[in-house]
């Protein structure tokens, strides 16, 4: 079957990817302000002496004082590069930059590029121990076996970092975790497997290896080479690593090796592996094509003769990429962490048997947005997490971590799990923190009933289902339960096995009492009562609203099927503003280590000097009650009057009144522009200031401002935005953004489940 070339791009523009702003894909940034005398002072002469004298004294102290113990190098000579064979030392230089990228990308390792024109090994040896000292890590890359083999396990005895050649382990890691699900998803016991394994070079033979340290037995296990089986007593091809792995067998080829073989594991060819040799395969067979950039065999010609295969290849366009950035980043993260002298095996078997746990845990929508939105599910077309997976960083590093201090190579071991793994989520996701926050005060509670309006949402049932499952509180489901039932399995959720309470609102016992009660409060704005009866049995939001009001509930989510607006007037018809209240939209920006909290970003369009207040008022509780302390800043595009203008006269007023009012318990100032909010040292001009440091709540003059300026600072800013909260509400009811990911609307559950016992709080302190 003639290849068809899926790249979604031409030659010309991956050459214009790698030119253009700034030739290549890395630089180097600096970690400490270079703004002022005395930086350049501390940073160097005569700062530096200090570091040096000490590191001087305790080598260790190398891991503390400079960026060491989070430097990799990424070494190559260039003679193996990716599929395209001995291009030379600085052909590689592109593959070594995008590895650097990659570590930086997915676990926020420092990596260097390092080209070495040499093909000696012992010269390789000699110059990666002589520089080994700078880094924490050894990363080889695209060097061609057996020189690899050598020079791995020599560095490994030379030098007291991990030294890790990523062609073998990498691709054995990822080979392995697919293993052990595609064996569960077929009923086979991974010691009973019968593999068969086409290619023994470098990442052929660490594949080997790791999965007889993973329990596939020695005798079970063909290789096979271009010339033929690896069988004992063989000279022809071999060597040392080679010879580990022959067997005594009377087979001698490809075809008689596959006979009734549970496993194909292809490190080799395009075109290896044919549809009539995958007939020889026993049922359900298993099948690893994995040859760069093209595989042994394609998916759908496999599909021909075998459609109850699992198949894997190493193209991100086909189901199950066999993808060696699910393993180095975060194995070098793990090891790092815990200052590990080498990667050993078992550092290896704990990366593989993570990766297949994580593949059977529901699917983050982030990954669908990655790929176009498919909807992910564990079984035969998805039996290895994606790399885009957010969930990789927190979830697998923590497992090599573990291994490495139960083997006795850490160096430094972690002795809170919990926290590693929350400040592995903190790295690359500035949200982790603020979220892990609202978490751990909601687990802690007693736990809420929150119903989810729009129950009969694909996006709405997973969150549900995950706001359950992870302990946070009781969920119900708004909805018709067959067509609830059928969106669950269609999510991958189990009706009979979710526990998850779902009402129709038609149908409910408490729909009488839902509407009475709304009745009673809309009789005199015009609603008869049979207009109330057709709202709570057609309207969700009504019903859910009712649910919350009369004691079924602690609280709502909805939005993600309609608009801020329309969804907050539903909710009025039903729930009061809070006494002395003002009900707001406030969203959290994180953005370069600072959390920021924005009003009013949705209710109050053009707010008038009072109404500025009581925005000020409400978001400076709302911010105390999440565990800051609030620092006001009244937003204009003036600065204490220069110039004048009539909006920015609404502001001086807010400020004013303030100034006029007892019991007001926050620092607050204005009206400024944001520059003066957030950098204290631009305010030599204005002793008189009184917030005592970087403002942490803007009041903005108006809607359009603060909706424009949190986009604007999510979209240019790279930061992340959460909400907006409501807040103001007599009861917990939260509003997505409409279409909301099931990320976003869990987090808003999450929320609305923390909102009453932070009231609670917020009222008995006073």
């Amino acid at each position: 079957m003639e290849q068809v070339d899926k790249r979604s791009f031409t030659d010309d523009e991956a050459l214009d990817f790698h030119r253009y702003p700034t030739p290549g894909k890395i630089g180097i940034q600096a970690t400490k302000p270079m703004a002022t005398q005395r930086d350049l002072s501390l940073a160097y002469s005569p700062g530096v002496a200090v570091p040096v004298l000490a590191i001087a004294r305790d080598p260790e102290l190398a891991y503390e004082y400079t960026s060491k113990g989070n430097l990799v190098a990424v070494i190559s000579n260039g003679t193996a590069i990716l599929g395209l064979g001995n291009l030379g030392p600085l052909a590689s230089k592109p593959v070594m930059e995008g590895k650097g990228v990659l570590f930086k990308r997915f676990a926020d390792v420092d990596a260097i590029d390092v080209e070495l024109n040499s093909t000696d090994p012992d010269e390789i040896i000699t110059v990666v121990k002589s520089i080994g000292i700078t880094y924490g890590g050894i990363n080889l890359e695209d060097i061609k076996s057996p020189d690899c083999f050598r020079i791995e396990t020599e560095l490994q005895e030379l030098l007291d970092i991990p030294v890790f050649h990523d062609d073998q382990h990498g691709t054995a890691i990822i080979c392995s975790a697919g293993l052990i699900n595609a064996c569960e998803i077929t009923g086979r016991k991974i010691s009973e497997v019968k593999v068969v394994l086409n290619g023994p070079g470098a990442a052929g033979i660490a594949t080997l290896g790791l999965m007889k340290a993973m329990g596939v037995r020695h005798e079970n296990v063909i290789a096979v080479d271009r010339n033929g089986v690896l069988y004992r007593g063989r000279t022809e091809g071999m060597n040392q690593w080679k010879s580990a792995h022959a067997i005594d067998t009377d087979k001698r080829t490809l075809a008689e090796a596959l006979e009734g073989a549970d496993v194909f594991i292809g490190v080799s060819a395009k075109g290896a592996l044919t549809p009539d040799l995958i007939k020889l395969m026993a049922p359900r067979p298993i099948i690893f094509a994995m040859a760069n950039p093209d595989p042994e065999i394609l998916p759908e010609e496999v599909y021909t003769v075998r459609p109850d295969a699992i198949v894997a290849t190493g193209r991100s366009d086909y189901p199950n990429q066999v993808n060696n950035v699910l393993a180095f980043p975060y194995l070098f993260r793990g090891a790092l962490d815990v200052r590990a002298r080498r990667i050993n095996m078992e550092m290896k078997i704990a990366c593989a048997n993570a990766l297949a746990m994580l593949a059977r845990e529901d699917v983050p929508d982030e990954v669908a947005a990655a790929y176009g939105g498919a909807q992910m599910k564990f079984g035969p077309q998805y039996i290895i997490p994606t790399p885009f997976d957010p969930r990789l960083l927190a979830y697998i590093p923590p497992f090599i971590a573990q291994a490495a201090m139960d083997t006795g190579v850490a160096r430094k071991p972690i002795a809170d799990m919990d926290a590693y793994k929350a400040s592995l989520a903190q790295r690359m996701d500035p949200t982790a923190a603020f979220s892990q926050k609202l978490q751990g005060a909601v687990l802690s509670a007693r736990k809420k009933k929150i119903v989810f309006a729009e129950g009969e949402e694909t996006s709405v049932i997973r969150a549900a289902y995950a706001f359950q499952t992870q302990g946070l509180g009781q969920a119900v489901l708004v909805g018709r339960e067959d067509l609830v039932h059928e969106n669950m399995r269609a999510a991958g959720v189990d009706p009979a096995e979710a526990g998850i309470e779902i009402l129709n609102a038609r149908l409910s016992t408490w729909n009488e009492a839902a509407v009475d009660y709304l009745y009673a409060r809309l009789q005199r704005e015009g609603f008869l009562r049979r207009d109330i009866q057709r709202l709570i049995n057609q309207d969700r939001n009504a019903f859910a609203a009712c649910m919350v009001a009369l004691g079924h509930a602690d609280g709502m989510v909805t939005g993600v099927t309609r608009n801020f607006d329309q969804v907050l007037e539903e909710v009025l018809n039903v729930i009061d503003p809070a006494p002395n209240g003002r009900i707001i939209g406030m969203s959290v920006v994180m953005a370069k280590g600072h959390t920021l909290f924005i009003a009013d970003t949705n209710v109050t369009e053009m707010p008038v000097a009072e109404e500025l207040v009581e925005i000020g008022i409400e978001a400076a509780r709302a911010v105390k009650t999440l565990g800051y302390t609030p620092r006001v800043a009244f937003m204009s595009y003036s600065t204490f009057g220069n110039p004048m203008g009539e909006r920015s006269a609404r502001v001086r007023d807010a400020v004013a009144m303030l100034d006029e009012m007892d019991g007001i318990d926050f620092e607050y100032e204005g009206e400024m522009p944001p520059e003066l909010a957030l950098d204290p040292s631009s305010r030599g001009a204005y002793p008189f200031m009184r917030l005592s440091g970087p403002a942490n709540v803007l009041i903005m003059p108006a809607i359009h401002s603060a909706a424009i300026s949190t986009q604007l600072i999510k979209c240019l800013g790279n930061a992340e935005v959460i909400g907006p909260i409501l807040v103001g509400l007599d009861k917990p009811v939260q509003i997505c953004p409409l279409g909301s990911n099931v990320s976003r609307i869990l987090q808003m559950a999450t929320i609305c489940a923390y909102d009453r016992p932070l009231v609670e709080l917020s009222e008995a302190a006073e």
